[in-house]
């Protein structure tokens, strides 16, 4: 079966009364609800962000790069 969404809908959803809707909607929640709830999220911290892509940063002198960035800063457009 290759139906859309909206050919599901227009088939089967569409003809039923508008109360037998509403309450296919509400299956449709108390599911998606049930099933959000059941998902941990795990919460991030920024810590977590340390020292990824301190490769990039091997061998560079930092006061060096600031440097160079400032004067690039300075130079006419």
């Amino acid at each position: 079966m290759n139906a859309t969404v909206e050919q599901l809908y227009q088939q089967y959803i569409q003809p039923i009364p508008i109360a037998e809707q509403l309450h296919l909607i509400a299956l449709i929640s108390q599911k998606l609800a049930a099933h959000s709830q059941s998902i941990v999220q795990k919460k991030h911290s920024l810590l977590e962000l340390e020292g990824l892509g301190a490769e990039i940063w091997q061998g560079v002198d930092a006061q060096k790069y600031v440097d160079e960035l400032r004067q690039e800063w300075d130079k006419p457009l």
